[in-house]
């Protein structure tokens, strides 16, 4: 008799156990879906040339963060202008102009290289590029920076679906990344036809749109005079998207000519 009661109070002890832990997991998935409801759209401005900074600690947080998404795109309440002082400047007086307080801290270090680990217009780039959680377009003209290209990477791993259409001179130059992400399983489209597939954009969970005049290149991003512009607007990346849906079924192999007839 004893006993019966003695496993009935554990049954009960584990049911109940169980019982709060499921309702702490929902309580706090409703925290994060109203605290997304209520955030407004993200609006920021970067220019370049950015700072020369370490971002290994972003794209480690990533790889050990196990889901997608583990580095959480910059909050921002306003529009923001993020000026970059170029690569001669230092790690302080980065010269940061902002209409709206900066939500994101700035990197923490996790290494041990003499570069500055604060934020910079690349670590701000990198992080909304990084906060994709089910998808990523990207449709660029030239992509050769490694550390963007490790974060694609790394996103693929995790099982975003990332989708790449691009420029099919500029794809084949020294440094380019498209035969890495080529190589790791993503798909990626390029033009045939005459002129450039010139566009500079990128989509994430078809939510945020990155777009502006910055070729995703070390030489562009560490020396040129570049502008990108992060926005969370429906209208916008609607039209961004049909855009890339059009290019990316233009660029469809099926569609190459690989030797086409004499006339």
């Amino acid at each position: 008799m004893w006993r019966l009661r003695w496993q009935t109070l554990g049954l009960t002890a584990v049911s109940v156990g169980l019982a709060l832990e499921i309702l702490g997991f929902l309580v706090g998935w409703l925290r994060r879906q109203r605290r997304r409801r209520h955030r407004p759209p993200r609006r920021e401005v970067l220019f370049f040339p950015s700072q020369v900074t370490c971002t290994e600690a972003l794209l480690q947080a990533q790889r050990q963060g196990g889901p997608p998404g583990a580095a959480p795109a910059p909050a921002a309440t306003g529009p923001e202008v993020r000026k970059s002082p170029g690569p001669a400047a230092g790690a302080a007086g980065s010269g940061a102009a902002t209409t709206a307080p900066a939500a994101a801290a700035e990197t923490a270090p996790s290494c041990l290289c003499p570069l500055p680990h604060g934020e910079s217009s690349l670590s701000r780039l990198l992080q909304y590029v990084l906060s994709a959680r089910s998808s990523l377009e990207l449709c660029l003209f030239a992509f050769s920076n490694p550390q963007l290209g490790r974060a694609v990477h790394l996103l693929h791993q995790q099982g975003v679906r990332v989708r790449v259409v691009t420029d099919c001179d500029y794809m084949a130059l020294n440094g380019s990344q498209i035969g890495r992400l080529r190589k790791a399983g993503i798909q990626v489209r390029h033009d045939q036809g005459a002129g450039y597939m010139h566009h500079k954009f990128a989509i994430v969970d078809k939510k945020m749109l990155i777009t502006g005049s910055l070729n995703w290149t070390t030489q562009a991003i560490q020396n040129n005079r570049e502008n990108v512009l992060i926005v969370e607007d429906e209208e916008y990346v609607r039209l961004f998207l049909e855009e890339f849906e059009r290019i990316w079924e233009e660029f469809n192999p099926v569609n190459y000519t690989f030797f086409p007839q004499r006339k």
